[in-house]
Parts: structure tokens; sequence; C-alpha cells
């Protein structure tokens, strides 16, 4: 199931309609990472047209959570990021709502388009990440 169909029948957060809560490991896990380097590697994605699968901002955590295949769960070790997977939960905005304060989805294609996780990987490698954090930093 895409994240789009598991949004449209994902039960409301609090009786809040703009509020869902999706269950991860299901066809779909995360990657958690820092807002600045998510935007950073999403960027980067964009620019060599790699496949983009749903890409949430959490605005008030800082943070981006990019959906990739289950089952792909790699060595994120050497990053500082978090992989999600079964019997973890998100809480996610329904379709429509984005703002500037709570954020809302950068990516969320239409299809089951998922990122790749090892292109993923990569791009959160990527020198010009790292010295673009560096430099922000200082």
């Amino acid at each position: 199931m895409s994240v789009r169909d598991a949004l449209r029948s994902a039960p409301m957060v609090n009786d809040v309609p703009t509020l869902r809560l999706l269950r991860v490991g299901d066809g779909w896990d995360l990657v958690r990472t820092p807002a600045e380097m998510g935007f950073l590697a999403l960027a980067h994605l964009r620019a060599i047209g790699a496949a983009i699968g749903p890409v949430l901002y959490d605005g008030p955590n800082a943070r981006l959570y990019y959906a990739i295949q289950t089952g792909t769960s790699g060595n994120w070790s050497d990053l500082p990021v978090r992989h999600l997977s079964t019997n973890s939960w998100l809480v996610a905005p329904n379709l429509e709502l984005i703002d500037d304060w709570f954020g809302g989805w950068c990516e969320l294609p239409d299809d089951d388009t998922l990122t790749d996780a090892n292109t993923l990987h990569a791009a959160l490698q990527h020198p010009y990440i790292g010295a673009s954090l560096e430099g922000a930093s200082r």
C-alpha cells in the first residue's frame, strides 16, 4: 500500500482531522534525518533525477522522514539518522496540511514510488552535504 493510500485510511490522532497515525514497516520503512541534512540530500536526489518516494518535513522537531522499501535495513550507523521499521508509528499530516510551522509533505507521489535506500544513503554521505553542515556550524 502506498503512503498516500495509507494516509487516506489511517486513524486520526486524538480526533484531529489533519493528523493521521501511520503504521511503519508494512510495505515501507522510514529513515529519519536531521532537517538540514535531509533537505540537502533531497536537493541532491532531485538534481540527479533519482526516484523519490514520500518525504515528510516535521517542522517542530526539525526532521525529514524518507519512505524506503521495507527490509532494506542496510547500515545507517555511519550517519546521524534513524531507521524506523516494524513496531514504529508516525504522526503525519493528511494530504492537504502544509504550513510554515508544522511542515508537511515535500514529496508524496501518486503511486507506490519509494526512495531507494542505497541512493539515499549515498546522498546523505555526499561530500558537499558534510562540507555544508561543517560550514554552517562555524
